[in-house]
């Protein structure tokens, strides 16, 4: 194995040597990096010209100037150097500082959104497997093939237009019409109806339980004014926490594994008095004590999980650690509501919190909860625009995987062998299923950190994509080579990552010295 790692490395230089050389000659005389000094009229142009010339050698020849800036680049690459050096732009700044600003924003932007994408995408994908030629598998392609279709840039402004200025309006008077609470109902059962399996008089029940349920629940947030003022409150958090805990049971040990399903439930019971006793602490957060307080609960369900004991730990382990995360993550949900009014009349905000530009609120004065608050109103509609568009393709990759899975003979063979179903599709077809995916995830998160160009335009964010195309239309040579080079890295490390994960999830895949 580490012969191949080491071999499949020095390959990788190798092309990223090669691919950089290309695309450093073809950039370097693609134009005129001193076109705008050329066409200016200022007095002292030449010694301008001249200073442009110095700054980035421009009297060097593009190959020879090359090896220069890959002196500088390999320092990049060696650990704990401390000197690297990408050159500057045209500008005068440091490419390793523009670099810095652009990653921080392109993470930021699209980060949430894949790993969102990712997620319900695969899950879609396999639940309308599933329920081939169900109503939900016909819903599902449906709506997969228009968001596949659809420009992002359109689905970008749509969202400028009804997500944030429609809903920001609605937040002035947050006043839900009847007619407005009947359609969401309908809706609501329309969902229920398609995802409902069994006869038709037991999808028109589930439907009918779905318009009961969302109507109620859209009149109960408008009668209490939950949009201006919105939480969970302990109460809910330990219904829903229930549910969880049933949820991830079921789906990590099965039911009939008594010991996980009361390791859940002891972990909620343990989250239900721990929402008390944080409340005080999470008055002073910061991300260090969140991302600590994180831990800790995942390692209290563990343990919990360890010491049910029973015939099989691990699952009691998986189902209680699991359930204490997302636990967790109710709490911290909450205490971000519980901050959502100061937030609403901070004098920055204005009372229109969903933001269209831009990352952050400039000068905004508030706390950790304020702060985050505020990151996450300015990433909610690009991460549903890039979201939207993403999850089309690994919905209908995980379909087709999974369907391809379920006709196999060894399937077949444990169905026949009296396995319950969920264990047929959770441990037999589930990960084979992911198989195929593993390149198409990888490359994925590998091209994260490349940028989406489009979408930072429409939202005005300053990410790696836009840092790319600036400096192609400025002739400007070395934040074009920053970009690639960065790029290029991740690409060819996911790719060796997709080949090992391959390993993992098939045993039969084995990487050869």
């Amino acid at each position: 194995m580490l012969t191949y790692i080491v071999r499949r490395l020095i390959a990788a230089v190798l092309i990223l040597f090669g691919a950089s050389f290309l695309v450093y000659v073809l950039t370097a005389l693609s134009g005129d990096p001193l076109e705008d000094l050329r066409q200016s009229n200022a007095p002292n142009r030449e010694a301008l010209i001249q200073q442009r010339i110095e700054l980035l050698d421009l009297d060097v020849p593009p190959v020879l100037r090359y090896f220069a800036w890959l002196s500088g680049a390999v320092k990049c690459l060696v650990p704990f150097a401390l000197t690297c050096d990408l050159g500057n732009s045209v500008t005068g700044i440091e490419v390793t500082q523009l670099l810095g600003r652009a990653m921080g924003q392109t993470i930021l932007l699209v980060s949430a959104a894949t790993v969102l994408a990712i997620i319900i995408g695969i899950t879609l994908g396999i639940v309308t497997a599933l329920r081939q030629y169900s109503g939900l598998d016909y819903g599902v392609t449906m709506m997969a093939f228009l968001f596949f279709s659809l420009p992002v840039f359109w689905v970008a402004v749509l969202l400028k237009e009804f997500g944030a200025i429609g809903f920001n309006n609605f937040l002035a008077e947050p006043d839900i019409s009847f007619a407005a609470t009947i359609i969401c109902g309908l809706i609501a059962g329309f969902l229920f109806f398609l995802t409902s399996g069994g006869t038709m008089k037991r999808k028109l029940l589930w439907a009918a339980i779905g318009f009961a349920f969302a109507f109620a629940l859209v009149w109960f947030l408008d009668f209490t004014g939950w949009f201006l003022t919105p939480g969970f409150g302990p109460i809910v958090i330990a219904l829903l926490s229930v549910g969880i805990a049933y949820g991830v049971t079921l789906l990590t040990a099965g039911l009939k594994n008594r010991k996980a399903l009361y390791s859940s439930l002891i972990v909620v019971g343990i989250g239900v008095i721990a929402y008390f006793a944080v409340q005080p602490l999470l008055d002073r957060a910061t991300l260090l004590m969140v991302i600590l307080l994180a831990v800790a609960t995942v390692l209290i369900g563990l343990v919990v999980g360890y010491f049910m004991g029973g015939y099989d730990k691990r699952q009691n382990m998986n189902a209680a650690g699991l359930t204490a995360f997302l636990m967790g993550f109710l709490i911290l949900l909450d205490r971000f509501m519980q901050s959502w009014p100061d937030y609403f009349d901070n004098n920055r905000i204005n009372g229109r919190p969903i933001a269209t530009i831009g990352s952050s609120t400039p000068n905004l004065e508030g706390d950790f909860w304020v702060g985050g608050i505020d990151i996450y109103t300015h990433l909610l509609l690009p991460t549903i625009a890039l979201m939207l568009i993403s999850l089309a393709g690994y919905s209908r990759y995980s379909r087709a995987s999974m369907l391809e899975i379920m006709n196999q003979d060894y399937i077949r063979t444990a169905r026949a062998k009296g396995l319950g179903e969920r264990t047929v599709v959770m441990r037999h077809a589930f990960r084979n299923a992911l198989i195929p995916l593993a390149t198409l995830v990888a490359f994925d998160i590998g091209g994260l950190i490349g940028g989406a160009i489009i979408t930072e335009n429409v939202f005005a964010f300053s990410g790696m994509g836009q840092l790319f195309i600036d400096g192609l239309q400025a002739r400007d040579l070395n934040p074009v080579m920053g970009v690639f080079l960065i790029t290029g890295i991740v690409a060819l490390v996911f790719n060796l990552v997709a080949d090992l994960v391959y390993s993992v999830l098939d045993p039969r895949v084995r990487v050869k010295a």
